[in-house]
């Protein structure tokens, strides 16, 4: 349990790092960055992995329920739009204010949307404090955009052209939606796993056949995204300027850490026996949003904003915070 419980924090860590190289790469544009990225963390890694722990992987697919496998892959897709959303959104508002907005507004609506889509919205115990937490999700949302308002009208810190901040909230609020959907496509796609079992896989390599199919599919509007941009910018000739080690790095190491976080938790949860919901998810997402934060303020990003958006951001964690610990009491209650 120990060994799960610090695999949950590693995964929250590499999550809340995997922006930070975004903002320290020279020379390269959005596209150039995102695409490696994609390319390491939902092709490459995907790959690597089931090759050493789920062999299989084709036998699995082949003998999982059709409806499970096409969940995976659909769900998996539209991802992949949230997944452009969401790079788009550390890009033009940072990696503290983004990841707190997509990191909120997910949470909120990954607790309440599987009840919807269950059918099992009922006034329980849990469900109440389950909808207290997402009601302190909605108010910690709220005050990190008034934060991100009030640092977009100072000069001094101002990270948009003026009347882009709406575009860009609005970037942040279809990332967070699609964050939902895939925790929806994920539950969707289990009997796959529960498959991979069934032939003799792990359970951990059994999930990694449902990544695979999630991952690969949600890279394809990526991939194509990428292009496009790189076609009209005439920007793929940047991959061969800038030092190979610093752009290649960094951006390569962006895949590893998000995909690495993916991994981490996949191997954190067969160890966390009846407290993984309660206790292991929202532990790696408060890792993550402190992390973030904490990377934002090394990047100064908060540097030159007025002393009541820099009160008012950290009120925002302080909510968020609460609100994913109102979450897990919610699952420790008895599940909502």
């Amino acid at each position: 349990m120990l060994l799960g419980i610090f695999l949950a924090v590693a995964s929250g860590v590499a999550n809340g790092l995997f922006t930070t190289p975004m903002k320290l790469i020279p020379g390269w544009k959005w596209e150039n960055i995102w695409l490696v990225f994609i390319l390491t963390a939902c092709l490459a890694m995907p790959a690597l992995m089931v090759s050493a722990t789920a062999p299989a992987a084709w036998a699995v697919v082949q003998a999982a329920p059709a409806p499970a496998v096409a969940s995976a892959s659909a769900f998996g897709f539209a991802w992949g739009f949230g997944a452009i959303f969401f790079g788009l959104s550390v890009h033009k508002l940072g990696v503290s204010l983004a990841n707190s907005l997509v990191i909120g507004l997910s949470s909120a609506l990954g607790s309440l949307v599987p009840l919807v889509v269950k059918g099992e919205l009922r006034l329980s115990a849990a469900q109440t404090v389950l909808f207290a937490g997402v009601a302190t999700f909605i108010v910690g949302v709220w005050l990190c955009g008034r934060a991100g308002s009030l640092r977009e009208q100072a000069p001094a810190a101002r990270t948009l052209p003026p009347g882009a901040l709406v575009a860009a909230y609005a970037l942040c609020v279809a990332a967070g939606i699609m964050s939902a959907i895939f925790n929806i496509g994920y539950s969707l796609a289990l009997p796959v796993a529960d498959t991979g079992v069934g032939l003799g896989l792990s359970r951990f390599g059994a999930t990694n056949v449902i990544w695979l199919l999630m991952l690969g599919a949600g890279a394809v509007p990526n991939i194509a995204y990428c292009g496009w941009l790189l076609k009209a910018h005439a920007s793929h000739r940047l991959f061969a300027g800038g030092p190979p080690a610093r752009t290649w790095g960094l951006a390569l190491s962006m895949g590893m850490l998000w995909g690495g976080s993916i991994f981490l938790y996949g191997a954190a949860t067969p160890r966390l026996g009846r407290i993984g919901p309660s206790i292991g998810w929202p532990l790696s997402l408060a890792v993550a949003l402190l992390v973030a934060n904490l990377m934002g303020v090394w990047l100064g990003e908060w540097r030159a904003a007025p002393a009541r958006a820099v009160r008012l951001m950290r009120s925002g964690i302080a909510v968020l915070l609460a609100a994913i610990v109102l979450c897990a009491l919610s699952s420790g209650l008895g599940g909502a």
